[in-house]
């Protein structure tokens, strides 16, 4: 069955830009790992999702499917379905939101600030993400 517009519009208001499940369970981990961190700082490009100020780091938790994993990542599965209505619209939104990562990334590291990805079919194996982490933050 198709849904309506009004339908659509009313499913696409309720997909969050914080507070995610993948983001959520990034948060979890890393606080059962002992780091303590700030979220969403405002004063920096793009309210990046975990920040451990005194290291200059930050942790960006993304959607695959949102942030158009699939260019960076062929084999993913979470990024493979495509927009079935008014893709005029949601293929330049996708160039968007990459277009943006990426210059957020970029002014994040000219600032002195070191930014970890964490996509969201890597969660599939937390000792991956576990890992990942450790190595990234350093000793606590």
């Amino acid at each position: 069955m198709t849904e309506t517009t009004e339908q659509r519009s009313l499913n696409m208001k309720r997909i969050r830009s914080k507070d995610t499940g993948p983001e959520l369970a990034v948060r979890r981990l890393v606080h059962a790992m002992g780091y303590r961190f700030r979220l969403h700082r405002k004063d920096l490009p793009g309210k990046p999702d975990l920040t451990f100020g005194p290291r200059r780091k930050i942790i960006e938790v993304r959607g695959c499917y949102w942030h158009a994993h699939l260019r960076y990542d062929s084999s993913c599965r979470e990024a493979r379905s495509e927009a079935k209505s008014n893709r005029a619209y949601w293929g330049p939104k996708m160039d968007r939101n990459v277009e943006r990562d990426e210059n957020n990334v970029a002014l994040l590291e000219a600032a002195g600030w070191q930014v970890l990805v964490i996509w969201e079919c890597e969660l599939r194996n937390m000792d991956f993400v576990h890992a990942r982490i450790s190595s990234f933050l350093g000793e606590r």
